[in-house]
């Protein structure tokens, strides 16, 4: 079994203002690595278009009639000053909820080891009855929710990994213990929320704030330490990821140290764990990542590692951590 990869054309259309930094290229940066030979075994699919009772089941009702009324008329009056509406909002947000629908089916059924979703917009940030930072329909939240209606998946684990805390997300599960949501990003930030006392009423959400400057030992320490037990001990049937990029040293819109090999580290990481509880199934949804070199890194060591096979992710795993290093200099790239 392979790896799948979902995107759509969709996804390339601009709906803000060109200097907005949730643009098109991301995707085009990001496909543009994929095409390279050594990603020549994805399966490669294009996103469907999400069926609207699966936003059902996450977003209120009076809200997802509202929001896509309001995509289609480009006319949106709930989204925050930076979150903006166009020409093509609602098709790429349709499918971007719908890569995450149909990545769920194929791994939940075992068509394919694991899958990714390389679409825009975002969707972490949105909430039950909220559209902020970007987002409109939690993705995440669309696919844990499908998997656990059509595929019996009793617990779902969820690792948002973002420079910015996925409030969205953490809202919606707040008080569901068949969900595990667990968070690293970027504290006191945007979007406020994210403190390490926000535990969930089930103690099911587990939140490691990293301090402006963290860098890669800590990264790897908060996810050995604090996150990687909790979903191993958890033993979920899915694993999700929020996989947002915007930790790299390179980004503007966030403040940590991360490099690329992070995110193939922790994707290592997480896959081992999979295999010991459920049997690989990983789906992971693009979130943030605005820097097109240190998104286009980070997505393609991220998608590498998806599609290494077991025993070379248990190594990567083993690896040890780097020793904290001085915050490198974006001049010398």
């Amino acid at each position: 079994m392979t790896t799948l990869h979902l995107t759509h054309t969709a996804a390339l259309t601009d709906f803000a203002p060109p200097w907005h930094p949730e643009r098109a290229d991301r995707i085009r940066v990001i496909e543009g690595c994929l095409e390279r030979q050594r990603f020549a075994a994805l399966v490669r699919e294009q996103a469907p278009r999400v069926a609207h009772a699966a936003l059902h089941r996450v977003h209120d009702e009076a809200y997802v009639a509202a929001t896509l009324s309001g995509l289609e008329s480009g006319c949106l009056s709930q989204p925050d000053g930076d979150t903006h509406v166009g020409p093509g909002t609602l098709e790429a947000a349709l499918r971007s909820a719908g890569a995450a629908v149909q990545a769920v089916n194929e791994v939940m059924t075992g068509q394919v080891r694991n899958a990714i979703s390389i679409m825009r917009p975002p969707g972490h940030h949105a909430g039950r009855a909220r559209s902020a930072g970007f987002c409109f329909f939690n993705n995440v939240a669309v696919a844990a929710r499908h998997a656990q209606a059509f595929h019996g998946a009793g617990r779902v684990a969820i690792l948002d990994w973002d420079a910015h805390h996925g409030d969205g997300t953490q809202e919606i599960f707040w008080d569901d213990p068949t969900v595990l949501f667990c968070s690293t990003h970027q504290w006191p930030f945007y979007p406020g929320t994210g403190a390490a006392c926000e535990h969930g009423e089930h103690g099911n959400v587990v939140n490691v704030p990293l301090p402006e400057g963290a860098d890669s030992a800590m990264f790897r320490a908060s996810l050995e330490t604090s996150v990687l037990p909790r979903i191993a001990a958890f033993e979920p049937d899915l694993v999700l990821v929020s996989a947002g990029f915007d930790a790299h040293w390179r980004d503007p819109m966030a403040g940590l140290d991360f490099t690329e090999e992070d995110f193939r580290w922790a994707t290592g990481r997480l896959l081992d764990i999979a295999d010991r509880v459920c049997d690989g199934r990983v789906v992971s949804l693009l979130e943030g990542g605005y820097d097109l070199i240190g998104l286009a890194r980070s997505a393609a060591a991220h998608v590498e590692a998806l599609m290494e096979p077991p025993a070379r992710c248990f190594e990567r795993a083993a690896e040890p951590a780097p020793e904290a290093a001085p915050v490198p200099n974006p001049a010398a790239a």
